[in-house]
């Protein structure tokens, strides 16, 4: 079979979950051929080869960490060159994208971005994409070069499929070019315990019926019953209620867990369009008009300051 790229999300050596569900999904079209980067890159060779890496390509550079994308796409273009791949997947995350985008630029290639599905075709890879604020899915296949495509997080279940994992050694030439913007500081962003919001199994979001920060706790307690995430929606970010970090939609970050939880958000098409494509979708609103409803999987009519902590309180007895 053809051989295809996935590059690699890890953290020092940790793989993150997208990664193994572009390894599923690459499956499909190909042998997936990894390329994982950076401090702990050949530490992530065990994970990958359990998922279906046929081989896994590691290249480490100071020039990774202490400049922005640039270098890393230097080394996916030589993985590319070396390789000749069918295509190259990439996670859906906001340095996927750049990485993808400029890589195609490079390579004279097509590239599709936000996929949620992804079949093997008779002409190429066939994505599949939900747009227009999820009112559409369209099917979509790259007809220049190679296709470059990214994938939105939770768009597969990882499956194990044992495979030989061969590390091999990149070598990488990072250039002048690529050293434009250099990293000059960082600051850990503080941990809350709770899962990334783009790629937790479950999310409950809070909306201008939260009214208020204080109020957010409420928001939290059922997320934290749950192991969600936590999101909100544009009017709470703006109102300065919750961080700008944990915004859900068009002007925030997209979501599709396995559920979504909507708790005192009207439904706007501007927060629809980032949660759209959630498996399952749950609505509580007091307002039986709101159109989050005409979206929704399930909906509760009613005060969510009464309804949520009532579903906290089950959750927390139903799990003894």
């Amino acid at each position: 079979m053809a051989e295809v790229l996935v590059f690699v999300d890890h953290v020092d050596g940790a793989v993150r979950k997208p990664t193994l569900e572009l390894l599923t999904l690459a499956r499909r079209i190909g042998d997936p051929v990894a390329v994982s980067l950076g401090n702990g890159a050949a530490d992530t060779a065990s994970a990958l080869a359990e998922h279906g890496a046929v081989k896994v390509l590691t290249a480490d550079a100071p020039e990774f960490a202490d400049y922005l994308v640039a270098p890393k796409v230097d080394a996916l273009q030589a993985a590319y060159e070396a390789v000749s791949p069918a295509a190259v997947l990439l996670p859906s995350s906001a340095e996927g994208k750049e990485i993808a985008a400029r890589l195609a630029v490079r390579i004279g290639s097509g590239i599709i971005t936000d996929a949620v599905d992804l079949e093997a075709g008779d002409e190429g890879p066939v994505a599949t994409q939900s747009v227009f604020a999820a009112s559409f899915t369209t099917k979509s296949r790259i007809t220049k070069g190679t296709p470059v495509i990214t994938v939105k997080p939770n768009s597969a279940a990882p499956e194990a499929a044992p495979a030989a994992g061969t590390v091999e050694a990149l070598a990488v030439t990072v250039a002048d070019a690529s050293k434009g913007t250099k990293v000059v500081s960082r600051t850990p962003r503080e941990s809350t315990g709770r899962p990334d919001l783009t790629e937790a199994a479950i999310v409950v979001s809070g909306g201008r019926g939260v009214n208020g920060a204080e109020n957010f706790p409420v928001i939290e307690a059922l997320a934290d019953s749950l192991g969600a995430a936590v999101g909100a929606s544009r009017a709470a970010v703006d109102a300065g209620w919750y961080p700008h970090t944990n915004q859900v939609g068009q002007t925030g970050k997209s979501v599709s867990p396995q559920l979504y939880i909507a708790a005192g958000i009207s439904g706007a098409i501007q927060h629809r369009a980032g949660m759209q494509t959630s498996k399952t979708i749950v609505a509580i609103n007091k307002d039986e008009e709101a159109p989050i409803f005409d979206l929704v999987d399930y909906g509760v009519v009613g005060d969510l300051f009464n309804v949520v902590p009532a579903l906290t309180d089950e959750v927390k007895a139903r799990k003894g």
